[in-house]
């Protein structure tokens, strides 16, 4: 079943005022400018923050990929003593940001980190396999289109062997889940994706740390039934997409109402949500999608996916901003 360019309405989820808040004030912190050429310059540097963040970046940052604000637990960023040594506004941003992560995604043990990624690294073969002529068919639409890419929930990569490898692609690879960089870092050097190109930023896909504008292409594969505000999540793909930009999907949703599959999804929600790190079984997240204002159209196919029997409804396309 395929809905064209449906009619547009107010997102149906609502977010919490505090979150809101929180979310907005972080980003205003942390998200910084991208440049074009992707390395950042020294005027680039300069224009972070007055206060000499520039050298807390310049001290730490070990790819001139994207001139990002490091984060605790983001690759090749540390708690230098500079930071610690020298005050400033910027410190204030590091921990709101910190703080904005635990608010919309409360940090699990560093143990169920760890055992989620490796679970998630060995046990999806089966899944992937299932879907795998349907991620062919969704990016091939990438191809010579895009050029910079933002993932969200990347997890351990699955999907960068369909995209990364294309030639001129650089990744950015956004999760709230630290102990999947070490995967993701291995999935993207088996597609070919050269180490530069590829940045792992430790985010929360309510506030991504990036420019308005700045990538042509987001993709997000099985994490709308994650996050904690799906409206706000998909605002902020929005805005980091550039004008005609698309937002590739494949998700997960509630089955039909009155169906025993979907009587099994609401005993099981609560389950699943402690065990799948806050996935929800009962989401209804292609309507989310319909109702987000990407003005280009969507394109939203419904499919059934028998690897994983409770979570069997998919939905996947695109969305055009």
């Amino acid at each position: 079943m395929q809905i064209l360019n449906s009619p547009l309405s107010p997102p149906i989820l609502s977010a919490k005022d505090s979150t809101r808040g929180m979310v907005r004030s972080s980003r205003d912190y942390v998200r910084v400018g991208t440049q074009k050429n992707h390395a950042p310059t020294q005027s680039s540097f300069h224009n972070l923050c007055s206060c000499g963040k520039r050298h807390f970046l310049e001290a730490t940052a070990t790819t001139p990929f994207l001139p990002i604000r490091p984060s605790l637990h983001a690759s090749g960023s540390t708690a230098s003593g500079s930071m610690v040594d020298s005050p400033s506004p910027c410190l204030v941003s590091y921990f709101m940001d910190m703080d904005m992560r635990n608010t919309t995604h409360p940090r699990r043990p560093d143990w169920y980190q760890g055992f989620f990624a490796w679970f998630l690294s060995k046990f999806m073969a089966s899944y992937e396999a299932e879907v795998a002529s349907y991620k062919m068919k969704l990016f091939d639409k990438l191809v010579g289109k895009a050029e910079k890419v933002l993932e969200i929930g990347i997890g351990t990569g699955p999907n960068l062997k369909y995209y990364a490898g294309n030639k001129n692609v650089s990744v950015y690879g956004v999760d709230p889940n630290p102990m999947m960089e070490k995967y993701a870092r291995e999935s993207a050097a088996e597609a070919g994706l050269e180490p530069e190109k590829f940045r792992f930023i430790h985010a929360v896909g309510e506030s991504i740390p990036l420019d308005d504008a700045s990538v042509d292409a987001v993709i997000g594969t099985l994490v709308l039934c994650s996050v904690s505000d799906v409206a706000q999540t998909l605002s902020e793909i929005k805005r980091v997409l550039r004008p005609g930009g698309a937002y590739l999907f494949i998700e997960h949703v509630a089955a039909e109402d009155g169906s025993i599959l979907r009587f099994v999804q609401n005993v099981l929600d609560p389950l699943q949500q402690v065990v799948m790190d806050g996935c929800h079984l009962t989401r209804r997240t292609g309507e989310y999608i319909l109702e987000a204002g990407f003005n280009g159209g969507q394109e939203i196919n419904k499919i059934s996916v028998h690897s994983i029997p409770h979570v069997s409804s998919h939905v996947y396309g695109v969305a055009h901003k």
